[in-house]
């Protein structure tokens, strides 16, 4: 299993995901005045800033916006953002285009039936633990991680060490 998600991770150029479920543990506050109010794991965050840093492309697709999640891409650096999206695929097949990237050089991680398509077509589809039952049995990795609580970060760094940029990173840090 680890030397065939190796291969498949180590042509990973761009690694995308769904918000709520997986950048966040789903769950959405929402104040008398129809604030809403979502968290953001650090150490997702710090994977994201890694990917970036190795030049390995990051966006998400969501159904849903709003502000609070406009704020944490931009404090992200995550350049490539589809918000309020019904029909996810769409969003996709438009990234590639954009990028001129192919299906198989873009992770993606989604936990709900409104990813499958984009799962399906990706060349490394992942999923948090607690996603959709019916979703994790199609995926080539479930995360050991919740959405919201390492999830992408678990998937960064498999893309990192598959391309040795896992070590550089650690050896720069010394």
């Amino acid at each position: 299993m680890k030397n065939k998600l190796f291969s498949k991770a180590i042509k990973i150029d761009a690694m995308l995901f769904d918000v709520d479920g997986v950048m966040t543990d789903g769950k959405i506050y929402s104040s008398n005045n129809g604030e809403c109010f979502k968290a953001f794991n650090a150490s997702d965050g710090l994977g994201i800033k890694l990917l970036n840093e190795f030049n390995i492309i990051t966006g998400v697709i969501s159904g849903r916006d709003s502000e609070s999640l406009r704020h944490r891409l931009q404090e992200l650096d995550i350049r490539h953002s589809y918000l309020g999206v019904q029909e996810k695929l769409s969003s996709f097949n438009e990234f590639l285009s954009l990028t001129g990237l192919k299906p198989e050089q873009v992770a993606f991680i989604g936990d709900d039936l409104p990813d499958l398509p984009i799962l399906k077509r990706c060349g490394l589809s992942a999923s948090p633990k607690n996603g959709s039952a019916d979703l994790i049995q199609q995926v080539d990795y479930v995360t050991e991680k919740s959405g919201g609580d390492g999830s992408i970060r678990e998937v960064a760094e498999i893309i990192l060490k598959s391309k040795g940029f896992w070590d550089m990173h650690l050896q720069s840090l010394c």
